[in-house]
């Protein structure tokens, strides 16, 4: 049951919110009126909702950000205090009814993304951004429902579940727990029985259902993405949620099911479900939810569309936090997305250390100052660690960073912040990272007149000399070539920063109304899974290289014509494999083409040396 709200913004206080004047919203959503404020309050009215075989009227929030405390009838009912984990809230109803919700900006360090200057205000007005209704119930009710898919061996997999019961009298009684493919997914249901005996209050009851011969999901690159529908039942009330039967690990690179699975992936900033489209179409098999959590619609897509999610704890920027909490709410990120087949990573801090390197450029002097920089940087991985050890059912990357904190995942920014993409080699090979690459790749405006005015009225300029052509055909090359550079050394998992701009930022490969820049189609063509790459697309001589992600080796067609002079050939590669055509001699201002043939798929490739 939708409601009608008004808002307004308020003094944080301790006591019921007041307002002189409340003006409509909508909810859920992000009142750009109330932009920069720092608590508002949402005030609805209504009637008893309940029929007459309901007991119970429950108000269902979800995506409330930050901190927030709940009122109904004058009397507080409820505080909440991480948004990614939906609120329910049995109310005390009356036949007339005044529910009132305030939510403040983040009282510690896990706002995350939205806490910083990443955003624009209106992306992080304090609200109910995801879900807000009104919903009634016979007694006793199934108020949440979460499965955990579990892959025993290839012929068995398993859904542990747990169902929190609320009751106003004392219950001996017995939930169903059943399961049932949905759409292509082949097999039959199972189901289970469990005692349910409690007092008036809430229960929580766990079991297991069993799958033999299950349907299991892949990443679209590998395979499809069959789901399972499971429902708790008790009485007349039912709960259903669904999720998809897959493993991951990370043993010597990520593993979905057993099989190695190569991710190349872009960074979400307040990511929406059209980002997963775009995503895709970028060849991206993962996307990194950057310093946020990813609302369930997104969720949602990635599951349907089998985009794997590297999830991030809105944790990130310099500076100490409580890793008590930290624990805490990891371990309720994990509760409330474990169902999710598409989550494949926990990481806990980004961005530890300030940035340190803009404006090095390629010489030995300035490599002395980026290592003595480098060097200063440090960081004490414990805390992380030990957020990330209370993750226990996907892979976890504790610290994402620059080097010389040893980051478990890189954020990389050669050609952009530092020297130029050549100098990404050196950076691998002087700190070992490059295996988990977090963030990469450079900025550039969308248009003559990017976001954002100056101090005095007047449009900003083009960031880069040359304007705006210029400026994007920086990014892209840097982001392409970056990508290749990666790819060809065998990195497990890379992910581009970021797939679209986000109030005044200039790093996305979309301008913020998701138009294309140039830098899309360069990566696009770099995420190709069978590719073909120059190794050093610059005068002199270079490798021609087959990047190979397929999980069965292959006998590819390999075309490449330099200024009109084509030439083929044809070379075996080995699944997950790299392998070196021939080595070519380039000119300044050559035209090259590449072209890599497999089966009835044709991947192609352009540089202008």
């Amino acid at each position: 049951m939708s409601l009608s709200w008004r808002g307004a913004a308020v003094d944080p206080g301790n006591g019921i919110p007041t307002a002189a004047e409340w003006q409509p919203v909508e909810l859920p959503g992000r009142p750009a009126a109330f932009a920069g404020a720092d608590a508002v309050a949402y005030r609805t009215e209504f009637a008893d909702p309940r029929g007459p075989r309901e007991d119970h009227a429950a108000i269902e929030l979800d995506g409330v950000y930050a901190h927030a405390r709940v009122w109904c009838n004058g009397e507080q009912v409820a505080e909440h205090d991480a948004y990614f984990e939906p609120l329910r809230v049995d109310l005390p109803v009356e036949d007339d009814n005044e529910v009132i919700v305030e939510c403040r900006r983040p009282e510690d360090r896990f706002g995350g993304v939205h806490a910083t200057d990443e955003v624009p205000d209106a992306a992080a007005v304090p609200g109910v951004w995801w879900g807000a209704s009104l919903e009634t119930y016979p007694d006793p009710y199934v108020e949440s429902l979460t499965a955990a898919p579990r892959i025993d061996d290839e012929d068995d997999a398993s859904v542990d579940v747990a169902a929190t019961v609320v009751t106003d009298e004392p219950l001996d009684d017995r939930l169903t727990l059943s399961l049932r493919p949905e759409g292509d997914a082949r097999g039959g249901g199972t189901m289970n029985r469990a005692s349910v005996e409690t007092d008036p209050g809430r229960a929580t009851v766990t079991g297991r259902l069993d799958v033999r011969n299950p349907s299991l999901w892949w990443p679209h690159d590998l395979g499809d993405q069959p789901r399972y529908a499971v429902r708790a039942k008790l009485d007349d009330a039912v709960r259903t949620t669904v999720t998809g039967l897959r493993s991951v690990e990370w043993a010597d690179g990520l593993a979905i099911n057993g099989q190695r699975a190569p991710a190349r992936g872009v960074n979400l900033v307040d990511g929406t479900p059209a980002d997963v489209e775009r995503a895709v179409e970028a060849n991206a098999n993962l996307v990194r939810a950057h310093a946020h959590v990813l609302s369930p619609a997104v969720y949602e897509a990635c599951d349907e569309a089998g985009v794997l999610v590297w999830q991030d704890l809105p944790l990130t920027g310099p500076g100490e936090f409580d890793a008590e909490r930290g624990r805490e709410l990891a371990e309720r990120l994990e509760r409330t997305r474990r169902r999710h087949p598409s989550l494949a990573a926990v990481s806990v801090h980004d961005d530890p250390v300030p940035a340190y390197a803009e404006g090095l450029g390629s010489g030995l002097i300035d490599r002395l100052r980026f290592r003595w920089r480098a060097w200063r940087a440090g960081y004490d991985h414990e805390p992380a660690e030990s957020v990330a050890d209370a993750v226990s059912e996907v892979p976890t990357v504790p610290v994402v960073g620059r080097p010389g904190v040893e980051p478990d995942a890189a954020t990389l920014y050669p050609g952009w912040e530092f020297g130029d993409v050549g100098d990404l080699d050196w950076i691998r090979d002087r700190y070992g990272l490059g295996a988990v690459v977090a963030e990469f790749g450079a900025g550039a405006p969308a248009d003559e007149n990017p976001p954002g005015d100056a101090a005095d009225g007047e449009p900003r300029p083009a960031r880069a000399d040359g304007g705006v052509g210029a400026a994007q055909s920086t990014q892209a090359t840097v982001v392409g070539r970056t990508a290749e550079a990666l790819r060809r050394r065998d990195a497990d998992a890379l992910a581009a920063y970021a797939l679209r701009d986000v109030g005044d930022s200039e790093m996305g490969l979309l301008g913020p109304d998701r138009a294309d820049k140039p830098a899309f189609e360069r990566l696009r063509r770099a995420y190709e899974p069978v590719q073909a790459v120059l190794a050093d697309p610059t005068p002199g001589e270079s490798d021609l290289v087959v990047l190979h992600d397929r999980p069965t080796g292959s006998t590819l067609t390999v075309e490449w014509d330099v200024d009109g002079e084509r030439e083929q050939t044809e070379v075996a590669v080995d699944a997950y494999g790299r392998a070196t055509v021939t080595t070519l001699s380039l000119s300044a201002g050559d035209d090259v083409t590449l072209a890599v043939a497999v089966e009835d798929d044709v991947a192609r490739n352009s540089y202008a040396i």
